[in-house]
């Protein structure tokens, strides 16, 4: 069974769109490689950072509830 013949959207290069391909299904193997999405370093917080942050996510939810929640008079 002949395999269907696609073209690169990447490099315009012909290439065998086999089953089990991995990336994309109009990019050939070579320009298909698995891109890093994450970060070479992640940010780390220190305890000051991570209080605001959560001070911040409080007063978010508190804000979000009284809204929701209200009696309309």
């Amino acid at each position: 069974m002949a395999f269907p013949i696609k073209v690169c959207a990447v490099c315009s290069e012909e290439f065998e769109l086999k089953p089990d391909k991995p990336g994309f299904a109009n990019r050939c193997p070579e320009c298909s490689s698995p891109e890093s999405t994450e970060p070479e370093t992640k940010h780390r917080m220190d305890s000051d950072e991570r209080k605001s942050a959560a001070e911040a996510n409080a007063a978010r939810r508190q804000a979000m509830r009284n809204l929701l929640y209200r009696k309309d008079s």
